[in-house]
């Protein structure tokens, strides 16, 4: 009855065992993906540091435009800063000439000294608009950063350093002294010499 029984195959008795990859055997793909990282990390940062490259080379160059420019308006506007000035005193000019063609024809010096006075307050308004303005001096106790005295005189009636003549006028321009004014100063005044005592026989 042993000899009759089937022998069942070993293959069949014994259950199918799936065999899994093992990593030697699956393709080697990390370390090619590996390497690509950092040359795409270096392909950004070159492109990143020629953009601010060139960010950096036009800040530069508007920043020189603009020195150029800046300086180009200065030199314009110190050259013609006196422009208005002139354009004032141009009339003044005119008058002038006319008052000397007037004169001239008609021979009258009255006339001709009523013009120049207008002449000179016209010069004076002048002046003035352009905030250039007389310094006082006159009578005013004597100031060394205003006023050049030219002569010290004794005068009783006067205090010391004291201005009682105005040789030439002095101008300001806002704070700053165009030219001071050149004055004569008092001094004090000299004491009478006293009179020689007589020598009176004792």
């Amino acid at each position: 009855m042993a000899d009759n029984e089937k022998q069942i195959p070993e293959s069949e008795s014994q259950p199918a065992v799936e065999i899994q990859p093992t990593a030697e055997s699956q393709p080697a793909t990390e370390p090619a993906s590996a390497e690509a990282a950092p040359a795409d990390e270096v392909a950004r940062l070159k492109a990143e540091l020629e953009d601010v490259k060139d960010r950096a080379l036009r800040g530069w160059a508007e920043l020189e435009n603009f020195r150029k420019r800046t300086a180009r308006q200065m030199e314009e506007e110190r050259r013609y800063a006196a422009l208005p000035l002139f354009r004032d005193l141009l009339p003044v000019l005119d008058n002038m000439k006319r008052a000397v063609d007037a004169s001239a024809e008609n021979h009258d010096l009255a006339g001709l000294l009523e013009g120049v006075k207008m002449v000179v307050q016209q010069f004076e308004t002048v002046l003035a608009r352009h905030h250039c303005t007389p310094i006082p001096a006159l009578h005013q106790p004597f100031d060394p950063n205003v006023h050049d005295a030219i002569l010290r005189q004794p005068s009783p009636d006067f205090p010391p350093n004291t201005v009682i003549q105005e040789v030439e006028q002095g101008f300001r321009l806002h704070d700053r002294v165009v030219r001071p004014s050149r004055v004569i100063v008092s001094a004090p005044a000299e004491n009478p010499a006293a009179a020689p005592s007589e020598n009176k026989p004792s």
